[in-house]
Parts: structure tokens; sequence; C-alpha cells
């Protein structure tokens, strides 16, 4: 009875096969997905295949479908034109353009030199330079950057920073005051007052403490104790409704 059921369904499976089958064109192959695909070197024009007409200087495209043009060309209008290297040129890496050599930079065209001012250098890439450590671009030359007493070269080397203990003005380092109970902070460029002092103009005055009250955690202030809220300049028992 199963044979009886499955010959009918084989053989009309098996029509359809050899139905699709013969639709397939010259230069063409079933693809795993049921359809016709071209040949490698042909493309699909309508239900055909049509060879591909590769240009001079071209070959065939991955999977063989399409044409690009060989190292050292390009493409323009269908066609692979010469790439066109001026002198002190050379072929990029993807072979349709080309780049100047080191110290030459791209000028309408043509590759020209890099001049170079003095106290300066070529950069990574060859294709324009920076100053040397010391030195800031000024225009089209690198100019020595002035260092007062007291200063040094910054890490980038085209500026300068103060020692700590000084502090930039203008184009000198001035000493930093520190009054009694202050000192340096971090930075070097400023001040601060110890624990229990604040600042007040340039001197460190010290902090009057009111009736229970405590210094804060900054140490420049006042809190109150626990059970007091703080009320101006004191502090009083907190409110219990």
């Amino acid at each position: 009875m199963l044979l009886r059921l499955l010959v009918p369904l084989l053989t009309a499976a098996a029509a359809v096969s050899f139905a699709t089958a013969a639709q397939v064109p010259a230069h063409a192959h079933q693809s795993p997905y049921g359809n016709w695909v071209c040949d490698s070197g042909y493309q699909r024009a309508g239900e055909a295949c049509v060879v591909i007409a590769v240009p001079a200087n071209a070959r065939l495209g991955g999977g063989g479908n399409g044409w690009k043009c060989n190292r050292g060309y390009r493409e323009v209008d269908g066609a692979c034109a010469a790439v066109h290297i001026p002198p002190n040129g050379f072929l990029g890496s993807g072979g349709a353009d080309w780049e100047c050599n080191r110290g030459y930079r791209e000028v309408d065209g043509q590759c020209a030199a890099i001049s170079v001012p003095p106290n300066a250098f070529l950069n990574a890439r060859g294709r324009d330079w920076e100053c040397n450590r010391g030195y800031r671009e000024v225009g089209q030359t690198c100019t020595a950057v002035a260092i007062p007493a007291n200063g040094y070269l910054d890490h980038a080397g085209d500026d300068w920073q103060c020692a700590r203990g000084f502090r930039k003005t203008d184009t000198t380092c001035a000493t930093v005051s520190v009054p009694a109970h202050g000192f340096l902070t971090d930075r070097g460029d400023d001040w601060a007052c110890e624990r229990g002092y604040w600042r007040k103009g340039t001197s460190c005055v010290l902090l009057p403490l009111p009736m229970y009250a405590h210094l804060d955690y900054s140490g420049n202030d006042w809190a109150c104790n626990s059970g007091y809220d703080r009320y101006e300049e004191t502090c009083r028992p907190s409110r219990r409704d």
C-alpha cells in the first residue's frame, strides 16, 4: 500500500527536476537552491549567459563575475587606463593610485619636495615636518621656546612650565608666597591652609570653633556635634518635635 503511494510522488518529483534542468541555458549550472547561475566568465542577460568582455589590462573578478583592472591600471569609462605616476611617486598598495615618496607631498597632481626649515624634521609619515623639541612652529619656521628663570620645557617640548613653588605669570615664573600655617598644593603653583586654619586674603587665620562644634572633614571649616544644629556662627540644641 505504502509503495503504491510513494511511486506517483517520486515520479512527479523526477519530472519537476527534469523540467528544471531542461531550462538551464548554455554556460550555466544549477545552484543548490534550485535556480541556475552562469558559469565563471559569463554573466546573465535575460534568460541566457553571455561571455564577459574583459578589456585589455584587466582580469575576471572574484567568482568569475565581472572584471577588475590589473595592478597599475584604473577603470576609466569601461576600460583600464594606466596609472600615471609622477616623478618622486610610487604605486600605492591598492594598485590603482599613486603616492609621493617620503619627503614629498602631492601638489596639483605632482610630487613637490617638502621644504624643512632649520630646527625641524620630517614627521613619521614623511608628508610634513615638525619642530624639534625646544622649538615651536611660527608660520613656516621653528622658533626657540624662551624659558624664563625657574621654568622648564614641558612634556610636549613646545612650551614651558614653572618649577614647583612658582606660578606662570605672562612670560615669567613668580614665586608662590606661602604664609604661616600654609603649604604648597600638589600642583605646586598655589597654597592652602593647614588643618584648623582658613584662607583669608594672603594669610591663614585660626579657625574659631564655637561650643559644641568640631572641625569638619576638610579641616578648614566646622560642623556641629551630634544633637546640635548650626545657627549662624553657633551650635544650638536640635529641636525635638
